[in-house]
């Protein structure tokens, strides 16, 4: 064994030797072209060197590590100046002075003073998603949450989002279904499972969990924040909420007509009602006795009759019969 050992390395040691004068520095084999601009490979031993006859290196630095922080630097003293977003996003030609005073302030505001990370083994990819008003104020990008309060479900919870025009989406508490989620050890866990099944199915929203609530963002921009419904079907003892616009929508907590009057508002707020804010608002009226001919009234004296409601059946927008408080869908013969 140890004569083994002994000759293996006499053997590499005459491999690697050479009674020849050669190029490498190393063993003394010659010398190939490298990979690397300006660099020489060794042909036996695959070492590689700075080629002393190379005038490349005059011309410039080569790229590397200190070199891309270099670039990086640049980059960020062009930032620093006003007009530097605009030539990262190549509009910097045809811009009047207002237009450039309002892409530095973007640039100072938001651009050099964003920071942040990301854990990708605890937390999901979120898109970027930013918005400005008018001047240049970022705004809230959460359009709602749901709350979990318990972590004792009785079965049949169900979780819906909705577009008008676009549909539902149904997620619930089922191990076995592709749209299902399920209850974790903890109120936090239960969080992160439903913001997961939404993640992976919805076409409307992203979710994130924070604690034990789910918050959720549009994903299209071009889709109104106040058309969209989050209802929670939530049979049994209570275990979750919705909260919109900073209102809690939960039809056992509503004790006063005020309360009512403020859901109306946030749930008529693009003018159309959708099936799932018309079985919030009718389990809220249950708790309060309210008549559906006060619910018209009320819907009335706060929108006209300009609210529509979004036919269950067929999917469309049908208008207000004020003479028979109620809404008639022409193409399926109905009241809905």
């Amino acid at each position: 064994m140890g004569f083994g050992i002994r000759e293996g390395r006499r053997q590499a040691k005459e491999n690697l030797s050479s009674d020849e004068e050669g190029d490498c520095p190393r063993c003394n084999g010659s010398a190939d072209a490298s990979s690397i601009p300006g660099y020489l490979q060794c042909s036996r031993c695959q070492y590689e060197w700075q080629d002393p006859g190379d005038l490349s290196s005059e011309k410039g630095p080569r790229d590397s590590i200190s070199r891309d922080s270099e670039k990086l630097e640049d980059f960020k003293r062009e930032m620093s100046a006003g007009e530097g977003l605009a030539r990262v996003l190549g509009v910097e030609d045809g811009l009047d002075a207002a237009q450039k005073e309002s892409m530095g302030r973007l640039q100072n505001k938001w651009m050099s003073g964003m920071h942040g990370q990301y854990n990708a083994a605890e937390d999901e990819r979120k898109p970027l998603m930013i918005a400005f008003d008018d001047n240049d104020n970022l705004l809230e990008t959460q359009v709602g949450a749901i709350h979990i309060s318990d972590n004792v479900f009785d079965g049949g919870e169900e979780i819906r989002i909705e577009y008008p025009g676009r549909g539902t989406e149904f997620f619930i508490i089922d191990d076995d279904d592709d749209l299902g989620w399920k209850r974790g050890r903890t109120l936090q866990e239960t969080a992160r499972n439903i913001a997961s099944i939404i993640n992976r199915s919805s076409a409307l929203v992203h979710a994130s969990a924070e604690g034990t609530s789910v918050s959720i963002e549009l994903r299209d921009v071009n889709l109104a924040p106040t058309s969209l419904v989050i209802y929670v079907d939530d049979p049994g003892g209570k275990n979750m909420t919705v909260e919109r616009l900073g209102v809690i929508l939960d039809p056992d907590q509503i004790q006063v007509y005020e309360d009512y009057h403020q859901v109306i508002k946030i749930a008529l707020a693009d003018g159309i009602i959708t099936p799932s804010e018309y079985q919030m608002l009718w389990a809220m009226r249950q708790n309060l006795g309210i008549t559906d001919e006060d619910h018209v009234r009320i819907i009335i004296d706060l929108f006209g009759d300009n609210a529509v409601k979004e036919c269950p059946d067929c999917g469309v927008n049908v208008p207000l019969y004020i003479e028979y408080n109620a809404w008639w869908c022409e193409g399926c013969q109905q009241w809905v």
